[in-house]
């Protein structure tokens, strides 16, 4: 019988976006792969890859508690009639629920992937500290499995993990970030003409896009002359979306160039000369190991995550948070250098190609699959001593 494999995350496009190469890696490994998600507008192109696909009633700006006993309980009922050997919990909400309903179920491994500790961890209005302190509690709960491993995009965000969760660090896996194609993104020549500055990310305020746009009108009341181009859409389940009306006013006002959703990021990334992320928080930020592999130098905030992307003043420059003046005054360096563009650019591919190949990383996640599918078959659990509770056997777990 093929070992099965159950994804779960909080919707589907993310999911086509950071995870399905591991997931297709699996399949041709033999794997039999599930993925239980919200679903937008991406069930065909998932089924069309093979994969199972189940829909899931997950609301990602949705912290009800009522709701989130629903959840639980939808997700172990998709456990139960799956029976997966591996669960793979990909997000902030699908890590804690589905966390949390694995015990209960005794799936007998866990992975629990948190690229990034969201607008929960870096936000300082009182609704979120409200939910940090309850996640503080959560999480413990959460992450008890005994045949777990964390996956973490960077050694920050594995600290205070670790000091929430109270686990060890064995339990630990630091994958710089979901990988890039070295041979869907490659090195082409500037563009010939005006500079094109680009920030591709969803058009939240916690990503800097207000930033952006300072450091633009900024620049352009000095008469730099450049484009300042936004490429990325609304996100209305996120309290931190900015609004579209917003966004075409900026638009309309010449300060930027909106172009919304773009799916074919290696000729957006061809046409631009720097790449911009002004970031409050990330994981590991997937456009700026995309700009590197493409061989354009990087101006972002350096925060954990966003300074883990790039090696600054090699293949980029670092500036402080929510500060536009500085973001401009970076962007301008830039803008004014095109030998310092080719030279943190050539720096940049060498750096993709030498640790953020998604052959890597997918390879990384395999390997992991592996390592808790041996653990089962030895019963040797590695987080056995620390936690009480459980009973040996083949299908661990733990009754709550």
């Amino acid at each position: 019988m093929p070992k099965k494999l159950l994804f779960i995350i909080n919707v589907d496009w993310f999911f086509l976006s950071h995870r399905l190469p591991i997931a297709l890696k699996a399949i041709n490994l033999g794997y039999e792969v599930h993925i239980a998600t919200g679903i937008t507008k991406h069930l065909t192109q998932m089924q069309s890859y093979g994969l199972h696909v189940h829909p899931l009633s997950l609301h990602r700006s949705d912290t009800n508690l009522i709701s989130s006993i629903k959840l639980i309980l939808e997700i172990f009922h998709i456990y139960k009639n799956i029976r997966p050997d591996i669960v793979h919990l990909v997000t902030i909400k699908p890590v804690i629920i589905g966390g949390i309903a694995a015990r209960i179920a005794r799936i007998p491994s866990v992975v629990s992937a948190i690229s990034g500790l969201g607008f929960v961890f870096t936000d300082s209005s009182l609704r979120a500290r409200l939910i940090r302190v309850i996640a503080n509690q959560i999480y413990p709960l959460a992450l008890g499995h005994p045949n777990l491993r964390v996956v973490v995009q960077n050694p920050h965000n594995l600290a205070i993990i670790q000091k929430i969760a109270k686990i060890s660090t064995k339990s630990f896996k630091l994958i710089p970030g979901s990988g890039v194609s070295l041979q869907e993104f490659h090195v082409q020549p500037e563009p010939i003409g005006i500079p094109l500055v680009l920030m591709a990310s969803r058009m939240l305020i916690s990503k800097g896009v207000r930033e952006f746009v300072e450091a633009a009108h900024h620049l352009q009341s000095e008469g730099v002359k450049a484009r300042f181009v936004l490429v990325g859409d609304t996100d209305p389940a996120n309290p931190a979306s900015l609004s579209k009306q917003q966004l075409e006013t900026w638009h309309k006002q010449s300060v930027i160039e909106w172009w919304g959703h773009c799916t074919n990021m290696p000729s957006i990334i061809a046409q631009a000369h720097l790449v911009v992320l002004p970031s409050y928080g990330e994981g590991l930020p997937k456009v700026l190991i995309e700009a590197a592999a493409c061989g354009r130098p990087v101006v972002t905030t350096d925060i954990p995550g966003c300074r883990d992307a790039i090696e600054s003043q090699v293949t980029g420059l670092l500036v402080p948070p929510k500060n536009a003046t500085s973001l401009a005054a970076a962007i301008k360096t830039l803008l004014l250098n095109p030998e310092l563009r080719t030279s943190m650019g050539a720096a940049g591919r060498k750096r993709a190609e030498a640790i953020f190949s998604i052959e890597q990383i997918v390879s990384d996640h395999l390997d992991i699959y592996n390592e808790l599918s041996q653990n089962v078959a030895s019963n040797r659990l590695p987080n056995q001593e620390e936690k009480a509770g459980y009973s040996h056997g083949k299908n661990q777990g733990l009754d709550l």
